[in-house]
């Protein structure tokens, strides 16, 4: 199944008050693996930008003001969406920017039918702590050691390993992996042997042993087989 990880940043935190998009991150992910596809794009807002904003994603106006309009690059967002199911943490923010930019041009909204909203899977799942994207990536040991700021690819591409651990297809994955490597093996033929649980009868007679030993017996007393023949069996005295 494809799916689409997504994330965003803006201006603000409220597109009916003027907030816009500045950019959008998407991580194409198929059966829960990341592919290596991913849409990344930043958005000219045709605004300032606040301080508080900049704290968080570091995107200036002047860095912005070079970059496209979103009707300039929405057919291309759309198309490398498709309509797969959108995973976003806190979808309902992400998905009001992209549709607020979307009604800005005429376009069709995305429907909320789409979205797979990870915070709300996280709050079923561990109720009672925090669980921001760091928190996440904390409690299931995903390096976010290079996020000093808010990125949308970035941000999109750690979802992208929460989201596995978070619906629990990691252990899927590790699974299907190690029988991955076991058919591997086996076509490589250095599939390990496995032991009888017991062993085979040997086919050997006693009268075809005693010949071998009396033909040993006349290749002298050097002969290297004598290091392999076992000692003779003693017969109790009568």
């Amino acid at each position: 199944m494809r799916e689409i990880v997504l994330d965003t940043e803006t201006t603000g935190l409220d597109p009916l008050r003027g907030d816009r998009l500045v950019e959008v991150g998407c991580v194409e992910i198929f059966n829960r693996m990341p592919t290596g596809q991913t849409f990344h794009r930043y958005i000219n807002p045709e605004r300032d930008m606040p301080a508080e904003a900049f704290a968080v994603h570091g995107l200036s106006t002047e860095f912005l003001a070079t970059k496209p309009l979103f009707h300039e690059v929405v057919d291309e967002f759309l198309e490398f969406i498709g309509d797969a199911p959108l995973v976003i943490h806190n979808a309902s923010f992400d998905i009001s920017f992209i549709n607020a930019e979307l009604d800005r041009i005429k376009r069709v909204a995305i429907p909320r039918e789409r979205l797979v909203d990870t915070l709300l899977l996280a709050r079923r799942k561990h109720p009672g702590v925090s669980n921001r994207l760091d928190d996440l990536c904390s409690r299931y040991a995903i390096d976010n050691s290079h996020r000093t700021k808010h990125g949308a690819l970035l941000d999109a591409e750690l979802l992208a390993e929460v989201y596995v651990d978070l619906i629990g297809a990691r252990q899927s994955q590790l699974i299907l992996a190690s029988e991955s490597e076991e058919i591997r093996v086996s076509a490589s033929g250095e599939m390990p042997r496995r032991q009888r649980p017991t062993p085979l009868a040997p086919r050997i007679t006693d009268a075809e042993r005693e010949a071998h030993r009396a033909f040993i017996a006349t290749l002298g007393d050097k002969a290297i087989w004598n290091e392999f023949l076992p000692a003779p069996t003693v017969s109790p005295a009568g």
